[in-house]
């Protein structure tokens, strides 16, 4: 059944919904009186469709269309989520909202992108307030999983379910705010990072290239694995929140911050804070800030993908609730993935280690296939590799679609060979092959042992069908 999100304002942060609803399977409707919003909705979905896929290594959905409409009311006819992200003014939402809801189905999510409106506020003399919530993203929406989900007493609990279900299945992590508060809740921390920075640089005591430096080479990088109070905890020692509380807590009352206490915004410090933030990256266009910054949080996303943790744990759930089951093809489809950024070397292209990984990938899906699962290896047996041969026969490079294809060349008593295949989706080339011998082992004993009856049989039979089939 085709799911639908009316994404009604294309900026920025629109463009950003529109490409991880379109990436994430579903049918996507815009509407934007700017002329060039397709062009610049299009780009944002260059930079998401290059990035996002890295994350995984299940295959993605079948992609989305985007559609662009002359007015509101087609745009939301007859969706499931409707994202509201227009200018943060109240008139505008309003006038947009009644738009909206003139049109949309009553069952449909309505969410706002609103960084600072409470959603009581946007669903003043809307005719059904309970379908109105915010939903408030961060940029790069296509990849920042967080989303501040803030409903009202009027919101109606079963749609705010719904779009907590709707949001987990695009990848994403419902932050359930219980209680309405100007700016949510990141936002103010945010508001008061940046409003300290801000007299740090009119004071002259750091430059914003010093202050950037600071969060980036510092705690930013223990903020992005543990937020603000596990790594408070972690400082306090053994003694944990409660040591570190005590140790570092009279400190607050010391006049270090002005955080309650804004600077005038003159234009001598628009002119400072612009001026040095120009000197800083002024030398970079904005879609090469974009690139790099979208290939280092894939970079950062994926290494706690691969400890489970954080934001990575996120990803990884979702990553094994898009695969599917290999089914009975000759050969079989083991692996479908996009190349990741960190997978390459200083040529730019993957580096060799990353074949064999690949190609482990490949016979751990086909170990998978036959039974010799998670379950089956707790219980004792397993198969080990003992010897492979890979060829490399084409460059390929992050961002490249590729799959892998398996055959089961030998699948007697304790031995199991397989042949892989590495290849690009663009034009099926084949960009690697992998000769691999296995050995069934019992993992009490460490040595060769025939495998259960269950495995052996569906080992055999696969052997069976792959042998009818020409190499």
């Amino acid at each position: 059944m085709t799911k639908i999100a009316a994404i009604i304002g294309g900026g920025v942060i629109g463009g950003g919904w529109a490409a991880r609803f379109a990436l994430m399977g579903w049918e996507v409707r815009v509407f934007d009186p700017d002329p060039e919003a397709e062009r610049k909705i299009g780009e944002v979905m260059g930079n998401a469709a290059r990035v996002l896929p890295m994350l995984y290594e299940a295959p993605m959905p079948t992609r989305g269309a985007i559609t662009y409409f002359g007015s509101v009311a087609e745009a939301v006819t007859g969706a499931d989520w409707i994202q509201e992200s227009v200018p943060e003014r109240l008139d505008i939402k309003h006038r947009v909202i009644a738009e909206i809801q003139a049109a949309c189905p009553a069952e449909a999510v309505l969410a706002s992108s609103t960084s600072g409106f409470k959603p009581s506020e946007l669903q003043e003399g809307a005719a059904r307030p309970g379908q109105i919530m915010v939903a408030h993203p961060f940029n790069p929406v296509y990849l920042l999983p967080l989303i501040e989900l803030v409903p009202s007493a009027a919101s109606d609990a079963q749609i705010v379910d719904r779009a907590k279900d709707i949001l987990t299945q695009i990848g994403m992590y419902p932050l359930h705010v219980r209680a309405e508060i100007d700016a949510h809740i990141a936002d103010r921390f945010l508001e008061a990072v940046w409003r300290e920075a801000l007299w740090l640089v009119k004071d002259g005591i750091a430059t914003t290239e010093e202050i950037d430096n600071a969060i980036r080479y510092g705690f930013g990088l223990r903020w992005a694995q543990m937020g603000l109070f596990e790594t408070y905890r972690v400082a306090g020692g053994e003694a944990g929140m409660r040591h570190f509380m005590a140790q570092f807590g009279p400190c607050l009352q010391w006049p270090w911050t002005k955080l309650t206490d804004v600077p005038e915004f003159t234009d001598e410090l628009v002119d400072l804070i612009a001026g040095q933030s120009d000197a800083q990256s002024g030398h970079m266009g904005i879609r090469d800030l974009e690139r790099l910054r979208d290939n280092n949080l894939v970079a950062i996303l994926r290494a706690l993908k691969q400890q489970g943790a954080a934001a990575g744990k996120l990803i990884l759930d979702h990553d094994t609730a898009l695969r599917g089951p290999l089914g009975d093809g000759v050969p079989l489809v083991t692996v479908r993935r996009v190349v990741p950024v960190d997978w390459t070397d200083i040529n730019g292209h993957m580096n060799e280690g990353r074949y064999g990984q690949l190609f482990s990938d490949a016979s751990e899906e086909l170990m998978t296939h036959i039974g010799a699962d998670r379950d089956y290896i707790a219980a004792g047996n397993s198969y080990f590799t003992a010897e492979t041969s890979i060829k490399y026969l084409n460059e390929t490079h992050a961002g490249e679609d590729i799959y892998v294809t398996t055959r089961v060349m030998i699948g007697q008593g304790k031995k199991l060979k397989l042949w892989h295949q590495m290849h690009r989706a663009s034009d099926e080339a084949v960009l690697a092959t992998c000769d691999q011998f296995l050995l069934h082992v019992s993992l009490e004993t460490r040595r060769s042992c025939p495998p259960l009856p269950q495995v052996l049989e569906a080992v055999e039979r696969l052997a069976a069908s792959h042998a009818e089939v020409s190499q």
